[in-house]
C-alpha cells in the first residue's frame, strides 16, 4: 500500500512540477505560496507546521521564493521579534493559478473514476490518514 501511494504521489508531483514550470515554481515552492494565499499561515513557523516541514527547510524555501520576488518578509509592528511573510503582487498572481493546476492534475489522474468511486477512495484515504495520525500521537505520548 505504501509503495503504491508513494508512486502515485511521485507521478502527481512530477505532473504538477511540469504544469507549474511556466510560473517558475517547483512542487515544493507552490505549497507555501498557496498557504499564504489561503491565509493558512503568515510566519515561517506557521507555514512550516502547515506544510509538514521543519523551520530551517521552510526558511530556505522562502529565501528562494523571495529571490524570485514572489514573497517578502515584513517585521511585525507589534512585536519586532516576529517576521510575517507576505505575497508580492507577482506571488499573489502565481498563487491564484495553483488551484486550477492541482485540480487539473488530480482530475487527469482520476480519469475513469465515477463520482461515487472518488468519494469512496477519499473516504478510505481519510481513514488511513486518521489511523496514521492516531498512531503518531500515541507514539509521541509513549
Amino acid at each position: 500500500m505504501g509503495f503504491m501511494m508513494r508512486r502515485i504521489v511521485t507521478h502527481i508531483s512530477r505532473e504538477v512540477d511540469r504544469e507549474l514550470e511556466p510560473l517558475g515554481l517547483t512542487n515544493a515552492q507552490w505549497v507555501p505560496l498557496l498557504k499564504l494565499h489561503l491565509g493558512c499561515g503568515s510566519t515561517v513557523a506557521e507555514l512550516a507546521r502547515e506544510s509538514d516541514l521543519d523551520a530551517g527547510s521552510m526558511t530556505r524555501l522562502l529565501d528562494r521564493l523571495e529571490a524570485k520576488q514572489l514573497c517578502r518578509r515584513v517585521r511585525s509592528l507589534d512585536d519586532r521579534r516576529v517576521v510575517h511573510i507576505e505575497l508580492t503582487p507577482a506571488g499573489a498572481a502565481a498563487a491564484e493559478q495553483i488551484p486550477a493546476v492541482l485540480s487539473r492534475v488530480q482530475n487527469t489522474h482520476l480519469t475513469g473514476f465515477t463520482a461515487e468511486e472518488w468519494q469512496t477512495l477519499k473516504g478510505l484515504l481519510r481513514r488511513v490518514l486518521t489511523t496514521a495520525q492516531t498512531l503518531r500521537e500515541a507514539q509521541g505520548q509513549a
